[in-house]
């Protein structure tokens, strides 16, 4: 099992930002284990919020992905 980089702030701000901020996605599209989705399940559920959008949120507030302007270039 992979060692815990980041503490429970991540999913309380990926909480409050989802209650907060409601933008649109095209589509976000990986394979995680059934007990991970289960309970991705249950707290986009109580927030909300796709699953999929949750999963976005995440990785962004932890710093794994950025967010890129729409007009981004070289």
């Amino acid at each position: 099992m992979a060692k815990q980089k980041y503490d429970r702030q991540i999913i309380k701000n990926v909480i409050d930002k989802s209650l907060k901020n409601k933008k649109e996605i095209t589509q976000l599209t990986i394979k995680i284990d059934s007990k991970l989705d289960d309970a991705l399940a249950t707290l986009s559920d109580k927030i909300n919020i796709s699953k999929n959008r949750l999963i976005e949120n995440i990785l962004y507030e932890s710093g794994i992905i950025e967010e890129v302007e729409e007009n981004y270039y070289d």
